[in-house]
């Protein structure tokens, strides 16, 4: 059944997406504004208080954090040595995905930018394993101010009523985008009488919010290590008034300047030819979770409201739980401290060398969920 709305909804214009982000056209389709012309950085410390201050973190952008030549090496040292591991989860995720949506109107829908490589990296499955080329889509999603309307449109109108839109993200940390969706298509349906799956489909769900996941391990991903080199070049998403116009996408540069040091491609091409190997024993543990569906306890945000209690963080978010976020928290905020379970965790090596690089204290906090967390400074006021 659709809602009042929806006639509106499937006749209303939207500008089309100008090509963007250093993947092959066929592997994603980003459907963003391009502002790499317009300046939206700010320093890290003066973008943290911004953000405390109240400034929504989707109105900026951070500077762009350029690794060390030894970070990149431990980029790519771990690649090597987890390539097969993260094709496995991949292998695993894609196999659920045809089983709960089949092949005929599912549609790839990644949230940039976590969520971008591992889509490429499914379509990339689901082509070689059934031969079924699915169409893959990069949107925006943003805390506080949801998903980009405008891109779900466009995808309805170009497939139409019966897609399938599958989400698409790197990873779970305290289930905050996965909270973000649920509400989203909640909306959604609300506005126009369109249902849409919120399921998220992750490689790692170690907060233990989503029913489709590879893993619960919160391991080194090797895409968090990065930024928008291994994201196809791209920024996060940015929404503004003054940019983003009503019949236009959210926003985000596309670093056209980087790409003698783009790495997302690499990404992609050390995982792809793991897939016939993990094929079998994919299909196996996608079935025994299809036939006892894991429980989604949100176990994880209860470990992050107990360390908000015992440090005295009002605001729980400045507390940012496992690998890829607190990967984030290292990169581009102003880190308070890292809590980790162990200090000898394989999966931390980054971390430690980030965290030393930058002078900030490592906290053993044992019976954590995760591997590990990133607290942000407290400043004041609200945070991302």
């Amino acid at each position: 059944m659709k809602g009042t709305g929806y006639e509106e909804l499937m006749s209303r214009t939207i500008t089309p997406p100008a090509p963007l982000g250093s993947y092959p056209p066929s592997d994603v389709t980003f459907l963003l504004k391009d502002l790499s012309d317009v300046q939206l950085e700010r320093a890290t410390a003066e973008r943290e208080e911004a953000i405390q201050s109240g400034v929504h973190y989707s109105e900026m952008l951070p500077v762009e954090y350029q690794p060390t030549e030894q970070y990149i090496e431990l980029f790519h040292e771990t690649l090597r040595q987890s390539a097969g591991k993260v094709a496995l989860a991949v292998a695993v995720v894609s196999e659920m995905i045809v089983a709960k949506r089949g092949l005929e109107h599912t549609v790839l829908v990644s949230l940039a930018r976590a969520g971008t490589p591992v889509g490429v990296l499914i379509k990339r499955y689901i082509a070689a394993r059934y031969g079924v080329e699915l169409p893959h889509y990069s949107i925006s999603i943003i805390r506080g101010k949801g998903i980009d309307e405008n891109a779900v449109l466009y995808m309805l109108q170009k497939h139409g009523a019966a897609a399938e839109l599958q989400f698409i993200d790197g990873w779970t940390g305290k289930g905050a985008i996965r909270r973000v969706l649920i509400e989203a298509c909640s909306s959604f349906y609300r506005k126009y009488g369109v249902s849409l799956n919120d399921d998220l489909a992750v490689l790692a769900d170690p907060g233990n919010c989503s029913g489709t996941f590879g893993t619960r391990e919160d391991y080194l991903i090797p895409s968090a290590c990065l930024n928008s080199t291994v994201s196809g070049l791209m920024s996060r998403t940015v929404l503004r008034d003054d940019l983003i116009g009503p019949e236009e996408f959210h926003g985000a540069k596309f670093y056209k300047e980087w790409l003698d040091s783009d790495l997302s491609n690499v990404f992609i091409d050390a995982v792809t030819p793991y897939y016939s190997s993990v094929t079998e024993e994919a299909k196996v543990i996608a079935a025994g979770m299809l036939e006892a569906p894991p429980e989604t306890t949100w176990q994880g945000l209860r470990d992050i409201e107990s360390i908000q209690q015992r440090y005295g963080i009002e605001d729980i978010n400045l507390v940012k739980p496992g690998v890829g976020e607190t990967t984030r928290v290292l990169l581009r905020r102003v880190p308070w401290k890292i809590l980790v379970d162990t200090i000898d965790n394989p999966n931390l090596r980054h971390i430690l060398l980030l965290a030393e690089d930058r002078g900030v204290p490592v906290e053993v906090y044992p019976g954590l969920t995760y591997s590990c967390c990133g607290i942000i400074k407290p400043l004041k006021g609200e945070s991302e």
